[in-house]
């Protein structure tokens, strides 16, 4: 990040401030936990999930369906299964490297870092939204701070991301519950400081042994009438996943 975008996230960081701690009985390492838990707040050493996402705008509706399998950190798949235009579609990230499979045209085509906070799929979701390249924990730097008008039972955390990192984002703001660091909501601001869209997580419910948001609402501030929503259908944890689902044979043979 050049000094003029952290001049701006420090401003940011003052605006929203009242004080150097939220909470004098929170720690540093609270703080760690928390990023830690909303990072692996959907995955373990492997997952299994149907998805249904929700687009929205002034002008048209559409639903996609998918399933996502995902190996710990490093590893996601995705594969569309509706609706009919668009089945087969599938993406795979393995580490920092990550292709699109087009079957209209039959081709895989490999995504570079720069393209990585594009849209995925015409959504208000970005390519890293969907696959989590970059980690809150291990990609950014975080501070507790308190926030004007704030929620008693809330923990908000101001992360900024690692300078040599192709993120567009100057500041995310967390909002997570003090109680069992389910995530609220979060915000994206600029370089300069300026909010630029809202996720929100919602309908609490329980996948096996872990509670966790169901849905996530993504709000552009940039366009009027936009939202994405994504909402899980089935999420199964350390499910046994053959190694063979995070490849390119697989991804350029879903159908």
């Amino acid at each position: 990040m050049n000094k003029v975008s952290r001049v701006a996230t420090l401003l940011l960081a003052a605006f929203l401030t009242t004080g150097t701690t939220a909470d004098v009985t929170v720690t540093d390492a609270d703080v760690k936990q928390v990023i830690k838990d909303i990072d692996e707040l959907y995955r373990s050493t492997s997952s299994y999930s149907e998805i249904e996402m929700e687009i929205v705008t002034p002008h048209w509706q559409r639903t996609l369906a998918m399933n996502c399998w995902t190996q710990e950190m490093d590893k996601t798949f995705l594969r569309l299964t509706a609706p009919r235009k668009e089945k087969g579609v599938a993406t795979l990230r393995i580490e920092n490297e990550m292709w699109n499979y087009l079957p209209k045209i039959n081709k895989v085509i490999k995504v570079p870092p720069s393209m990585m906070m594009s849209s995925w799929m015409g959504s208000d979701f970005t390519n890293d939204d969907l696959v989590k390249e970059y980690s809150l924990f291990e990609d950014y730097t975080y501070e507790l701070i308190t926030v004007d008008s704030a929620r008693e039972d809330l923990l908000y955390v101001s992360c900024i991301p690692s300078e040599d990192l192709p993120i567009v984002w100057g500041n995310i703001v967390v909002a997570a519950r003090k109680s069992d660091h389910l995530p609220v909501w979060q915000k994206y601001y600029d370089e300069k400081g300026k909010l630029m869209r809202t996720l929100r997580y919602q309908d609490i419910r329980t996948f096996g042994k872990r509670t966790l948001p169901a849905e996530m609402e993504m709000i552009p501030q940039t366009k009027e009438g936009h939202k994405t929503v994504i909402r899980y259908l089935r999420l199964d944890f350390d499910v046994k996943v053959d190694e063979q689902v995070f490849s390119l044979r697989n991804l350029h043979s879903a159908k």
